[in-house]
Formats: structure tokens, sequence, C-alpha cells
């Protein structure tokens, strides 16, 4: 392959002498493209005749931006457990399409940053801790459901750095170095990366649960994509599960199609204020009479910027409409 390379820097032809003084008078020039061919020989990459070596190092060092994602993570351990409360198939949809949703994103993140409906602090609280421990934070279930085992690293170096960037964008914020993972956290992400092998940080909601706010936080974590964090807003585009009545599928359909409408808008400022009006939409408070399952998915529009938004779930759970959406 190298002699191949200085045969090619030089016009020789095959069954053409190479005259080696060549290589005296233009040494440099020939130890540099030298290099390029020992380059290319250890990446296994054919040499072209031109070849600029940092741009292919350039290239290699440079990581696809994240998406922003908002899932629904189910109703408490469904996915792990036999279903009793419905038909036994209730949750295997939606199961089946979270253990693919690793395989449709651009590349394996690097860390993976969690605002779950389930937690709820006075200002953004960061969890730092280094092995987070699980919070099996549901109730009635069978015995195994509270022995699931998820054991994903912590990250305190990216809990640091978000916190950094809340206070920059004037943010409050507080740690905590004792929480463990909620249920909107450990649940997904045990079918979404299984090996549990990617460091996890969750961040809480702000129990106003004012979508103005959480967009703007979502804003302030944007540059997180470009590091291969993955941002997870975790909920449910539709969360009344008490609720009872023959108008129950209008009902969930009607706001589903809002939501899928409002969040797929091809003008991000006006999906935005939309979003912070959500309550004004058809069947809002019937769907939602307590907004903590959706305001995650504020934080992920924020974080996506004018990013356009694509719905990459769509499932009846029951008589529950149920969505997933991605942001670039």
């Amino acid at each position: 392959m190298l002699l191949y390379c200085v045969k090619t820097y030089f016009g020789i032809s095959r069954g053409h002498t190479m005259d080696w003084s060549k290589l005296v008078l233009h040494r440099r020039r020939f130890l540099r493209t030298l290099g390029v061919a020992a380059f290319s020989l250890y990446t296994g990459k054919a040499l072209a005749k031109e070849i600029n070596p940092m741009a292919t190092l350039q290239s290699a060092r440079t990581n696809k931006i994240m998406p922003t994602i908002y899932i629904p993570h189910g109703g408490g351990p469904c996915f792990f457990m036999e279903w009793t409360m419905g038909p036994r198939d209730t949750w295997d949809g939606m199961g089946a399409w979270l253990k693919q949703l690793a395989s449709t994103l651009p590349e394996r993140p690097k860390a993976i940053l969690v605002i779950s409906a389930h937690w709820e602090e006075s200002v953004v609280t960061i969890n730092v801790t280094e092995k987070p421990h699980l919070l099996y934070d549901y109730y009635g279930f069978p015995p195994e459901t509270y022995e699931i085992k998820y054991a994903a690293p912590g990250s305190p170096e990216l809990a640091e750095k978000v916190r950094g960037m809340l206070t920059s964008a004037n943010i409050k914020s507080n740690t905590d170095h004792v929480r463990g993972l909620d249920h909107g956290v450990f649940v997904p992400l045990k079918l979404i990366y299984p090996k549990a092998d990617i460091p996890v940080v969750q961040l809480s909601l702000r129990n106003d649960l004012d979508p103005a706010r959480h967009i703007e936080l979502g804003r302030a974590l944007a540059p997180l994509r470009k590091e291969g964090v993955l941002i997870v807003g975790s909920g449910m585009s539709y969360h009344n599960l008490g609720r009872s009545g023959p108008d129950n599928e209008q009902v969930a359909t009607v706001f589903d199609n809002w939501l899928n409408e409002v969040a797929c808008h091809n003008d991000s400022q006006e999906r935005v204020q939309l979003l912070k009006n959500w309550e004004k939409a058809p069947s809002a408070r019937k769907a939602h009479p307590r907004e903590e399952h959706l305001i995650p998915l504020m934080v992920a529009v924020g974080a996506a910027g004018t990013d356009l938004g694509k719905r990459t779930f769509s499932q009846r759970v029951g008589k529950m409409a149920i969505s997933a959406f991605q942001f670039g």
C-alpha cells in the first residue's frame, strides 16, 4: 500500500522505473504523503489521490447532535409483570416500541438526562449520586416488581455541568446526593438500554408545573445535545387513569390530536406559544387533571430549539390515546 502511494504521488505507472532521486529532492512532501498513507492503513480506509488527514480526524471527533424525546413510561412496572388490570397485552405495544427506540437514535448517547413526572421540587433539583439506587414508587404490584434491578451509573460530572448551565441561565437549582431513580426513569430505560451501561442523571420538575419555566429549563440544557447527551422527558401524553365514562375514548383522542398537531408544528415559536397555553386545548383538563405527566414534554421542546418534532409512537392503551415525540 505504501509503495503504491509513493508511485501514485510521483505519477509512476506500472512497468516504469521509479526515479528514487525524486524522493530526496522532495523528501518533505514525500514524508507527508507517507504519513497520510500510514494513517489510511491504520484506519482501514482506501487512500484517495488527495487526502486531508486533519479533516478526517476532525470528522472522527465530531458528535452528532442528539435529539430530545418525550416518551410514555407506562403504568408502574407494567412491562415486567403479568398485567391483570385489563387485557394481558395492554402494554405490549408500548413495551415493544421502547425496546427498539435506541436503534432509531443517531448514535449511542454518552449520558442520559431524564426529566420524570415523578419528581417535583420547589426549585429544579439535580441528582448527583454516583451509584443511584432505585425508588420503587408504585404500590400494590407483585413482589417481584420491587426487585427490579437497573444499576446504571450516575454522573456527578454531568450533574455539575447541568447546574452550571442553569446558573448561567439564571435558573435556581439544588443538588440531591441521596435520592434514587424513580420508575419514570428506570422502567423505560430498562427496555431502551437494558445493559444499564450509560450514565444517567435525573432532573426534577418544579412543583409549580409552569409550562413556560420548564420550556426555559429545556433551552438552558440544549447545548448538552451537541455533547452526546440524550435529553428525555418521561411522562404520559394522557394521564387521567381514574376517569371513567362513555366519552373517555373521545376525550383522549381529541387531546391527542391537538397535542400531535402542536408538537409537530412547522413553526417552533408557535409550538412554544401553544404549549404555554396548553390548558386551552380541547379536553385539556380531562386528559390531565394535574399536568405533571405532560410537563416533561415542555423541557424536551425547550431543548429542541427550532428543531421540528415528529410523532414516533401512537397507540391506544385501553381507551387512552398515547403518543411519543422526538425533536431533531
